[in-house]
This record gives C-alpha cells, structure tokens and sequence, in this order.
C-alpha cells in the first residue's frame, strides 16, 4: 500500500474531522448528570429525594438534584420521557415536597443560527476548494489560474546537444546562429542586425523539431521555458492570455532566454474559422500572444521558438515577418542523414559485423528519423525475442518490412485458390513494373499476409527523389493495375484484391490532371484547394472553384489516364504470359523472392514499348534542341543499393511522394 498517497488523499482529513467532532460531543455531553430509566426517576421524586427539578420541554428530559447522594448513581440524576407521559411527569413534579423547580424552554442561539446558516456555504466552499487543488496540481497552487504551465528547463536536467541531432544540418545551422544572438547580441547590434523574435518549426511527424528545441535549450547555456500549446487552454475564460502574460514576464525577467512551445496550432489556428466563428478564449490566447511578440523590446533578449506539424492552420498574423522571422522547414532526412539518424540511434545496440547501416539507410528513403529509431528498437526487440546477442542483417530486414507494413500473419492461412490466384495478383504487379520502362528495379515480391495485406510488391529506388516524370506516374498506374489485369486475363473473374490498387491510382491519376497539368484538355491549371477550413473537415467547406463543365473533363481525363493504364497493363502481361506463369508458381513455392531471384525470372522480360511524346499543346510543337551534357556519375551498383543481403525478408519499398504507396496491397 502506497501511504504517501494514502495521506496525500482527502481520507486522512475526513478521518481527523470524524474524531474531532466526536471528542467535542464528548465534552459537550459530559455535565454531570447520570442517566437513569424513567420509572427511577418517578421513584426519586415521589420518595421526597430530590431537592431540585428543572423540566427541559423539547427533549423531554428531567434534570434532578438530589437531597442526598445515592451509592450508584450520586446527586445528579436525568430521565427521559415520551410526549404522551409529559401530564404525568409534571403532576408528580407538582406534588411532590420539593425546594424549587423550573421550567426550561431551549433557546437557540445567535452564534448556533448562524452557524447552520453558514455552514451549507462553507461546505460548498469546502468542495470547491478540494476541487480547484486537483485540478490545478495541488498544493500552493489554488486559485493561481493564470499562472504560466512552463517549465524552466536547468542545468542540472538531462541536456541534449546538437551533437545528438543528425539529419537536420541546415535546421541545426539556424538555431545554432539563434546561440550566437543570445549569447553575443552586441556583434550582431554593431552592424544593425536586429535579432529575430521568433523561430518556427514546421514539418512532418517524427522528424525531430522538438529534438531541435532540446538541443537549443541544452547549447544554449540560457533560461529555457518549454510549454504545449494546449497548456494555454482551460475551462475558465481569460486564463490563456492570463498565462501567455506571466509566462513572458518570466522571460523577460531573466532574459536572456528562450520560450519554447511545443503544438502551437493548439492555440494559433486561423481566427474565426469554421461556423459561427472560431473559439473565443482560444483567440483571445492567440491575441495576447501576438501582442506579447509585438511588445518585445529591442534590448530584451527572449527568443520564441515554436513547433508545429500544421503550418497551414496557422493564422497568418502570427506567421508575419516580426513575430515568427526564421520559418525553419524539418523535412525527412536524405540518405546522409538518414545514415547519420542510424549511426545515433544505434550507440548502445550490438550489432553484427556484417552490418552496414549505410546501407540500411538506402533501404528506407522516405522515413523520419521517428521511424528509423523504431527499425532499429524492432530489430532489438526481435533479437532479444530469439535469444540472440547480436542484431544482424535478417534482424534489420524484418524490422524494416514491420515499421513499413505491419507484423506477419502467420495465423492467416488461405486455401490453396486463395494462394493462387494472390501469386497471380503480385506476380501480375511485378511483372508489370518490370516492363516498363521508367520505373525502379523491384525489389521483393510476397505472397504472406502482413498487416491488413494478403501480399505485396515492393519497388526501391537507387537514390533518393524529389520530383518524379510524367512517365514515371504513368508507369505507377500501369503497374498499380497489373493485379487487377492478372486476374482478368487468367480468371476472367476479378476480386476485390484490388481495391486499394484501384483508390490508389485514381487518386494520382487525379493529382496528375488537377495539380500537376499533366492533361492537354485541362491544361496547367491548379484545380481545387489545398486544404479547407479546419474545423470543417477541410474538404467539407471547400467551395468548387471550377464549373460544371469542367469538373466533367476532369472525370474523363482520369479515366482516360486509368484505362490507358490499364491497357498497358493487359499488353505487357500477354506478351510476357509464361513469365507471369513461371512467376506465379514459383512464388507458390518459395512465398517470398527477393532481387536476385526476380532479376533472373526478369532477364527475358519484352518491355512496353516507348509512348509517344506527349504535348500540352498542338500549337507548342516540341523542340529538338537537346539539354546541356550533365557530368557524369559513377554508377550505382543495385546489389550495394538493395544491401547483398541474402535474407527471406528483403527491403522494402520507399515511400513515394504521392504517399504511402505499396502496389498490389490487398486489403484484409
């Protein structure tokens, strides 16, 4: 039993209460009278022992005195009686020989009324006051609503430095430029700088903004107050900007110093979005921040720095140059980066001797560093899992494919038409991507089921991207419906397999057409918003911003580009049928193939034929005049790319720029 929290709890209170106000009744009932049953007090009286009576009406009770002390109960005796018997009582009084007697009619006091007329107040008071000290942490912090949260981050803390953040060089560039303001403004004031007011950074989940911020405050060698955004919101009205103004009084007191508040959109969305306007007490938080960072003066020293992964909800006054001037953008690492993200978080793993994590890192293009921590503690945790000592290769591997799509499903056992017609639907995907012409190599094909998937095909590029051809998406959506055309030309009975093929290559088919002006019809034109209201499920208030007409071209130009695909799609797996075949049953046999394996099944692959050159318009002819000559590279050798490692589990596929896109997933 914890007795630290037991005395902490409101029980040992009410316990010392209950025993205080039973030695108080105690006390108050011991006035020397003994109690005795009603027919000795009858006795008493008419035997002319009793010197003295007093009749107390309301309690119906006798107090009597007596002529002489009795051996039990001494000279001062009481009784209690029922209304019906009080004639009686007073007759026996009346008649009895006493010296004196007196009637006694209780008088409530005024201290006793006002005691029951106060005492309901005072227990709501009670009650209130147990609850605000729950609410606002307990101790001596009641009734201090608008208090700052913040937390004053010392010396004596667990400092991270940016030694201990990789992947975000031109991020740890900035704010180590945001050290040097604080700890030598008199170099930067010499030549009319002014130092920025605030930092803000924005970006994906997991790429490490609050990292960065730890590290600052760890570098920085200042006061450092860390506070969530959310912090500044409460149920009572005013105490937002109650706290945004004691928590920069603070700052400003011990400047130099930086102010770090962590999901800022909690408190700095768009005013008066959504219906009916936006929250008040949120926005008058918003207010009084703006206000806060307008109202820093030249010479004091406070830095904000702030952190979101909604930069778009933000309220513009607050992005403005002034309040927020460095708008520092944390995007997923590269490959040096992503190298660097391992090479951190593996200090304190053993690893085998085998591994390479530059390689590792080639295998996961597009993840975060959230995410390169959680392949590495996987990989641990599946080590520890079989008794091992070392993390290998295979370890790594299967870490990689469970972050990426989930753990296997080994109690998932299909029938053997099941089996066969998902070998057709993934030998389907990877057939198609590999006779096209502008995709990358593939590099992992599976028939085991693995999270909500009964399989899937993998691709991975050699090298990271950033931009991507028009031909290259046209080869994702051809190859994205190489499952469904599969079950077509061998089944001639489609499944629902490929119903997240099919959502997949709409949505980038309609990406091409409204975003990309990657359709002569519609031309260059950006249709539709980016982002509605927030507080309108952002595509729910979103008001069409082209006609009737027009919305009607963009259908057909999606579908044109879908059944293209699909056409080619239907081409290259008849002209390539006895490698479909062989690729089918040889996956029924082994359930999982990796590069090598699909690179020879592929060598004999007829690939698509080159498309024509697409034109935006017929006027604009094409011209003939070549690029200028690149200086060239050293070619990159696919078995380093994919790691050389013989593994039942091989890389995964990267992470596109449409989104996650695995091809031939097929949903549970």
């Amino acid at each position: 039993m914890d007795f630290k929290k037991l005395f902490r709890g409101p029980f040992i209170y009410i316990l010392s209460a209950i025993i205080v106000v039973w030695i108080g009744s105690s006390l108050l009932m011991q006035s020397g009278f003994k109690q005795v049953t009603t027919q000795q007090g009858l006795e008493f009286i008419s035997s002319d022992k009793v010197a003295s009576a007093k009749i107390v009406d309301g309690e119906q009770r006798v107090d009597l005195t007596l002529t002489e002390a009795d051996d039990e109960f001494g000279d001062k005796v009481q009784f209690y009686y029922v209304a019906p018997r009080g004639t009686e009582i007073v007759a026996a009084v009346n008649d009895a020989n006493l010296e004196s007697f007196d009637d006694e009619v209780p008088q409530t006091s005024l201290l006793t009324s006002l005691l029951f007329t106060l005492l309901p107040f005072l227990i709501i008071g009670v009650i209130f006051y147990f609850l605000l000290t729950r609410m606002q942490g307990g101790g001596g912090r009641v009734m201090q609503f608008g208090k700052s949260k913040a937390k004053l981050v010392g010396k004596e803390s667990p400092t991270v430095t940016f030694a201990d953040v990789a992947g975000a060089d031109e991020a740890v560039d900035e704010l180590r430029e945001i050290k040097e303001f604080l700890q030598e403004p008199a170099k930067f004031q010499a030549v009319g700088a002014r130092i920025p007011k605030g930092v803000l950074l924005y970006g994906p989940p997991g790429t490490g903004k609050t990292l960065l911020a730890r590290a600052t405050a760890g570098e920085a060698g200042v006061p450092f107050y860390t506070i969530s955004g959310s912090d500044f919101v409460e149920m009572f009205v005013g105490v937002g900007a109650s706290r945004v103004r004691d928590l920069f009084d603070q700052a400003k007191q011990n400047s130099p110093a930086i102010v770090f508040i962590d999901e800022i959109d909690a408190v700095g969305r768009h005013r008066g979005a959504g219906i009916g306007g936006g929250n008040d007490e949120r926005e008058q938080t918003l207010n009084q921040l703006l206000v806060e960072m307008d109202g820093f003066d030249a010479n004091v020293n406070v830095i904000l720095i702030a952190a979101t992964n909604r930069p778009d909800v933000l309220d513009p006054a607050l992005l403005r140059p002034g309040r927020f001037d460095r708008q520092i953008g944390v995007d997923a690492p590269d490959l040096q980066g992503r190298t660097q993200i391992l090479t951190v978080h593996a200090k304190g793993k053993p690893m085998a001797a085998g591994v390479d994590l530059a390689v590792l890192a080639r295998k996961t293009p597009g993840f975060t560093g959230a995410d390169l921590a959680n392949v590495l503690n996987e990989a641990a945790l599946l080590t520890a899992r079989s008794n091992a000592q070392l993390i290998d290769n295979r370890a790594l591997d299967e870490a990689v494919d469970r972050v990426m799509a989930g753990p296997q499903r080994r109690t998932r056992l299909m029938n053997d038409k099941e089996k066969l017609i998902t070998a057709y639907h993934e030998g389907g995907h990877a057939l198609a991507a590999a006779a096209m012409r502008n995709t990358d190599p593939v590099t992992k094909v599976t028939i085991l089921p693995r999270g909500r998937a009964l399989g899937y095909t993998m691709v991975l590029p050699l090298e990271d991207k950033y931009s991507i051809t028009r031909n290259e998406l046209l080869d994702q959506l051809a190859y994205a419906m190489g499952g469904r055309v599969a079950e077509e030309i061998v089944f001639h009975d489609p499944t629902t397999g490929a119903s997240n093929d099919i959502e997949k290559a709409t949505r980038i088919a309609r990406k091409m057409v409204t975003e990309y002006g990657m359709s002569a019809k519609v031309g260059s034109v950006k249709l539709g918003s980016a982002g509605g209201e927030p507080f309108l499920g952002r595509d729910m208030g979103h008001t069409q911003d082209y006609s009737d007409e027009l919305a009607k071209v963009i259908d057909q130009e999606v579908r044109a580009l879908i059944e293209q695909a699909h056409d080619e799609a239907w081409h290259v797996l008849n002209e390539n049928r006895d490698i479909l075949d062989t690729l089918a049953s040889t996956l029924l046999e082994k359930e999982t193939l990796d590069h090598n394996e699909l690179a020879a099944l592929f060598e004999p692959v007829r690939k698509l034929p080159e498309r024509p050159q697409w034109l935006s318009s017929e006027g604009r002819p094409v011209s003939q005049l070549p690029p200028v000559p690149v200086p060239t590279k050293a070619p990159i050798d696919p078995s380093i790319a994919d790691g050389g490692v013989e593994s039942d589990t091989p890389p995964q596929a990267p992470r596109s720029p449409l989104g996650d896109y695995l091809p031939g997933v097929a949903p549970a």
